[in-house]
């Protein structure tokens, strides 16, 4: 194996990134969009036009990072998939261009499934991540309780039947007159704020399961607002609110999250990821939840809980070694297409030696 080259464009960012075979991280780069930032929310055509720009240029600049040829690459995946089809048919049209170039294998890769892995990066859980383990995966379109077996084999233990939290974060923000993205900035402003006058709901709490709700609780916030019309918020207020709306979040998600536990009593590592795993009174909610169930607590570093191509890269060297494993060929998805949604599920196809 050689360093791969992997590409995220599943969304608003547009990243690149080098790992080693081992998962060093050789290089790294990432440009956030700013053109949705008038409309409140990401728009799929400002995207897919920004990646488009973007991607060319943010490669040879990842090369020039790792000090590396493109000759010197051994592979190079992309998400394919779920996502925004324009994004996704950008990265992995790039990508594709560029393995057939070089004449190497592109390795289409599943995003939830790189969220799913970013716990095995070497050095992110102290004697390593091994399997199994239970993720939630916690961000703007997403909201999921996973049961991680191995590489290509997941359980979807549970999920959001309406909004995902990060959804839920960036309407409140709105709301509340903050800017987006909505999870910085109500977590920000909720460190000010006195919860106990603004008691909110605390959907599903304590129902079997682990399904998710969150649309109810920002139904209670927008209540909540109601009285002050369109007329200014004080800001002990909106204060108030972001802290009792935090607070609902991380007790829903570690009530969710427990039962989740209690339905993998085989799982060695309770393990965030996704944009809203950031938030810092979530991650206190779910360690203290480990550790009262004697398990390590695992979340990446911030800058890969949100959307990265570092993730990309080790999702497709987990892949390689894996299927490298079970004597199956190299993984080359040249003729697989970009998809807005790609079940986990369907990933352990990859390992099957009579589809080989």
């Amino acid at each position: 194996m050689a360093p791969v080259l992997a590409i995220e464009s599943s969304c608003d960012d547009t990243a690149c990134a080098i790992l080693a075979p081992d998962g060093t991280i050789l290089a790294e780069t990432v440009l956030s969009q700013s053109g949705h930032i008038p409309f409140g929310g990401v728009v799929p055509e400002i995207a897919a036009r920004a990646h488009l720009a973007a991607l060319p240029g943010l490669v040879r600049q990842t090369l020039d990072a790792a000090g590396l040829p493109a000759r010197a690459l051994g592979a190079v995946a992309a998400s394919t998939g779920p996502g925004l089809i324009g994004g996704l048919i950008v990265g992995a049209g790039v990508g594709k261009g560029l393995a057939v170039a070089l004449d190497r294998p592109f390795i289409a890769v599943n995003h939830i499934e790189a969220h799913a892995l970013t716990a095995r990066l070497p050095g992110l859980v102290p004697g390593g991540a091994p399997f199994p383990y239970l993720l939630l995966l916690v961000s703007g379109g997403h909201c999921q309780c996973i049961a991680v077996e191995g590489v290509g084999h997941y359980r979807k233990l549970g999920g959001t039947i309406d909004d995902a939290a990060g959804e839920a974060f960036d309407k409140v923000a709105k709301m509340l007159g903050l800017g987006w993205p909505g999870g910085p900035a109500v977590e920000a402003l909720a460190r000010e704020g006195d919860p106990a006058p603004w008691p909110l709901p605390r959907p599903l709490h304590g129902r079997p399961g682990c399904d998710f709700s969150f649309s109810g609780l920002k139904t209670a916030v927008a209540q909540k607002l109601a009285p002050y019309d369109n007329g200014a918020l004080p800001r002990p207020v909106a204060a108030g609110i972001a802290a009792s709306f935090q607070d609902a979040v991380a007790d829903i998600v570690g009530d969710r999250v427990a039962h989740a536990l209690d339905m993998m009593p085989d799982a060695t590592l309770l393990v965030a990821a996704g944009g809203v795993a950031a938030n810092s009174a979530l991650r206190a909610r779910l360690d203290a939840l480990a550790q009262a169930r004697g398990l390590p607590f695992a979340a990446p570093p911030l800058r890969l809980c949100t959307d990265n191509a570092v993730m990309v890269g080790w999702a497709a060297i987990e892949t390689m070694r894996a299927r490298l494993a079970l004597g199956l060929p190299p993984v080359d998805d040249l003729d697989l297409l970009p998809r807005p949604r790609w079940p986990l599920d369907q990933m352990a196809a990859r390992f099957d030696a009579t589809a080989a």
